[in-house]
């Protein structure tokens, strides 16, 4: 406990010194994040020097194993560099669906030469990934996926097409489900593929969406030549891998529901509406609609603590992701429709400098998607009761 608490101290007193005070502020625009990647730019001279400092550091992932970039860190003092971070609203110095979804399943279905290969580049911010899984025809039915993987000597052959492919026209390299076996049974005959985004045959179209903005794309494989050694995990035993991943991923859409370093919604309502005589809110129906979420999110702050800490030990139920997708999905979508009742007509701004061109709709709008994205609430809800609960099915 003594060197727990040493090393809390050295983590403490080194954030300080070296994350700058702009990467103190809360995230409010796309370029607040830095993703990496082969054509990445910084937003700021600030946001490279804390990008730098924390890679050099090896506290990207400060719990991945050293030998492949990481920090080596047990899952307690891992635990204590987040909380620190925390504890300054330090900004993570890279967001990368490499981080949050591929290098677990690499770490655990990948062979030597790929890890080696794949992680480096991922904490680095080196490669930029995306995730092709969805498709115009198997969306919750994932497995019912038809791009195609055919072997050709020493590469797969891939033909087909993938959907909501999100950042797929920024991103350097995809992981790609794929059927190699049409005669199997649906969930069998998967491969996971890594490639080059710059592969020949690759072309993608971004998909506009409600909001104005365009984060998802469609994304088209035509006769696309993959090497054989890029298969992750047994050929034919993809959809393994495909469920591990959708663990992170459903994990990582779950951080949406936590407020993070942002102000208290009832201390935003109060700048928004203003305060009776008591100085309480002014409005008595939103203030209780504001009281109930914010016990709601303080609930699922520390659900979520303790689902991490499950994770790090090797505890948490395989199922409890989906628990926390999509209470988090829900709980983002109530905290920006109550932005949009604080905010009254003013919040219905589209394009202004006063509304920073529409964020408060736009965000709104976006949200909608957060119960869609990464397997939608109803099926959440479906594996929640089948796993977890053990409820019959239908």
């Amino acid at each position: 406990m003594t060197d727990l608490e040493g090393f809390r101290r050295e983590t403490r007193d080194w954030l300080e010194k070296n994350c700058p005070p702009e990467m103190r502020r809360p995230m409010v625009v796309e370029s607040d994040t830095f993703w990496g990647g082969r054509n990445a730019t910084y937003q700021s001279d600030a946001q490279r020097v804390w990008f730098e400092r924390m890679r050099d550091k090896k506290w990207i992932v400060p719990h991945w194993p050293a030998e492949y970039g990481g920090g080596g860190l047990d899952p307690e003092r891992a635990k204590v560099v987040r909380e620190e971070m925390a504890a300054i609203n330090a900004r993570p110095p890279l967001r990368s669906f490499g981080i949050m979804m591929l290098g677990p399943a690499l770490l655990k279905f990948g062979t030597e030469e790929q890890k080696r290969e794949h992680i480096p580049k991922i904490l680095s911010g080196e490669i930029r990934w995306c995730q092709g899984y969805s498709e115009p025809n198997s969306g919750s039915d994932l497995a019912s996926l038809q791009t195609r993987a055919d072997l050709d000597g020493d590469h797969y052959v891939v033909n087909g097409q993938k959907i909501w492919t999100s950042y797929a026209n920024k991103a350097d390299w995809i992981f790609c489900l794929t059927r190699t076996d049409f005669s199997a049974k649906k969930h069998e005959g998967i491969t996971f593929l890594l490639f080059d985004m710059t592969t020949p045959g690759v072309t993608t179209k971004p998909i506009l969406l409600i909001s104005g903005y365009s984060p998802f794309c469609e994304t088209f494989f035509d006769n696309v030549r993959v090497p054989k050694k890029n298969a992750l995990g047994t050929v034919n035993k993809g959809w393994d891998v495909a469920k591990y991943v959708l663990q992170f991923e459903r994990d990582s859409i779950s951080g949406i529901g936590d407020r993070g370093a942002k102000r208290a919604m009832s201390e935003i309502a109060l700048n928004s509406v203003g305060a009776n005589e008591k100085g309480h809110l002014a409005d008595p129906l939103l203030r209780s609609q504001l009281a109930n979420f914010e016990v709601d999110e303080v609930a699922f702050q520390f659900a979520s603590e303790r689902a991490s800490d499950q994770v790090k030990t090797g505890q948490a139920h395989p199922a409890f992701s989906s628990a926390m997708k999509y209470y988090g999905s829900e709980l983002n979508k109530r905290r920006h429709e109550l932005f949009m009742s604080m905010g009254g007509s003013d919040a219905l701004e589209w394009e202004s400098e006063r509304s920073q061109n529409g964020q408060t709709a736009r965000t709104w709008l976006r949200t909608k998607a957060n119960s869609i994205e990464g397997g939608t609430s109803e099926v959440m809800l479906g594996i929640v009761a089948k796993r977890i609960l053990n409820l019959p099915g239908a």
